[in-house]
């Protein structure tokens, strides 16, 4: 069998990671941070070890499903009934029911009924190829009407992908909607799941499998250039120093892969380079109490610069109340380059408008945390813009989070192309 590197230690690169060795694959994966899980890592907020950046899990989530079952951890996912709002113009609403969009005052009641036929028809809706080319405002509009998209819909847009909100695949869009539309109760009540002790419950039990099939794993360790030679990939670059491997499987952000990669041809760095990417800043809060009873909360206000929050101790109890930021943002933007004070200080502005009664004593810590590719942009056309995953190199596979197209980013979906990946392989 063959030799093989992973560049990357994400669900992605571990997900593939495991199924090659189960075939009897030497694997070994090289990581630039001090820890595996990329996106899910869990840091050390003080004695509480949280996840840098918010997760949950959906109903639709059959890849993770399947992974949990493989690691015997069925037993620590949880359900939590959840609830959704809407800080809209200074007020709070309720939102995510047919009750709560009836008594939304910001819209008439036809603009009210045409948004509710678009998320109950979304929701059921189970193609998305004839949505791949087509603008997801000019899809929804359609649907629910000019006014209904400025109100609800526009902001959103603008606060998370700034330039490029007018230039989204629709079957993206689609897909997000879908995804927790299915994650429900019934019709009244969403329900969402996380797991015991959060995601590192599964990164260390995928840390250790890997390990126990003979895998191994180097942290801290950036791969510096991955070496080709006549057609074929020969091996990496560590340290200074080249390793021969017989295959390397990329999943790093697509952006860092001309500079990785220098010796692609000149059209497939192109393809790579004109991936767009939108970067996030988190604050994360710990509060002494809640902001309100919401796991989501989307924000429409022209006092805040934020699409909203997530207060996730509302899905997964802990002692200490945990809220989620995020400032999404081209990497240029001036607030991303803010420092940490003064993000957080704006943010717990923020926090105070939704909810006044939070004072002083009600702040316990914060921190930030910033991603630079934290969210591709997937414009209509996008599925032919990738370039394939199994390249033109014998022996190359690239990937990243793009890859998931239609649907979200999510861990699901990070074991699902990993293991796709992997069956690339002995094809």
């Amino acid at each position: 069998m063959s030799r093989v590197a992973v560049i990357g230690a994400g669900v992605m690169g571990m997900a593939c990671a495991m199924e090659l060795l189960k075939k009897g694959h030497q694997v070994e994966i090289f990581e630039a941070d001090d820890r595996v899980g990329g996106m899910s890592a869990h840091f050390d907020f003080n004695g509480l070890s949280i996840e840098r950046y918010y997760h949950f899990i959906c109903k639709p989530d059959t890849p993770y499903f399947e992974l949990l079952q493989e690691l015997d951890l069925l037993h620590i996912l949880r359900w939590q009934p959840t609830y959704m709002g809407y800080f809209f113009r200074g007020r709070l609403h309720d939102w995510g029911n047919p009750v709560a969009l009836l008594k939304f005052s910001g819209l008439g009641l036809f603009d009210r009924l045409r948004y509710g036929a678009h998320m109950f028809f979304a929701s059921k809706r189970r193609r998305w190829d004839d949505l791949d080319r087509v603008e997801a405002g000019e899809w929804i509009r359609k649907w629910i009407g000019p006014r209904a998209y400025d109100v609800l819909w526009r902001p959103l847009f603008q606060l998370k992908f700034h330039h490029h909100s007018d230039n989204l695949s629709a079957a993206w869009i689609w897909t997000r909607i879908k995804r927790v539309g299915s994650s429900r109760r019934s019709l009244m009540q969403e329900e969402l799941g996380y797991l015991e002790g959060g995601s590192e419950s599964l990164l260390t039990a995928m840390e250790n499998r890997i390990r126990e099939l003979g895998g191994q794993i180097h942290l801290s360790t950036p791969v510096e250039r991955v070496v080709l030679a006549t057609g074929r990939v020969a091996g990496i670059t560590v340290g200074g120093e080249t390793q021969s491997f017989d295959t390397v499987i990329s999943t790093t952000p697509l952006p860092f892969v001309p500079k990785l990669i220098p010796d692609l041809d000149e059209q497939t760095r192109r393809q790579y380079e004109a991936i767009d990417n939108i970067a996030v800043a988190c604050v994360i809060f710990k509060l002494a109490r809640p902001v309100t009873r919401n796991f989501w909360l989307n924000v429409s206000d022209p006092e805040m610069d934020i699409p909203g929050i997530i207060e996730y101790t509302n899905l997964r109890n802990m002692d200490e109340h945990i809220v989620y930021v995020p400032y999404y943002m081209p990497a240029e933007h001036e607030k991303y380059q803010w420092d940490d004070k003064r993000l957080i200080d704006e943010a717990a502005g923020y926090l105070r408008r939704i909810n006044p009664e939070l004072d002083d004593a009600d702040f316990l810590d914060a921190c930030a945390s910033r991603y630079r590719f934290a969210q591709p942009i997937c414009p209509p056309g996008f599925l032919e813009k990738l370039p394939p995953i199994k390249t033109r190199v014998e022996g190359l596979y690239i990937a990243d989070t793009s890859y998931y197209y239609p649907e979200d980013r999510s861990i699901s979906e990070s074991v699902r192309v990993g293991r796709e990946i992997a069956a690339m392989i002995d094809e």
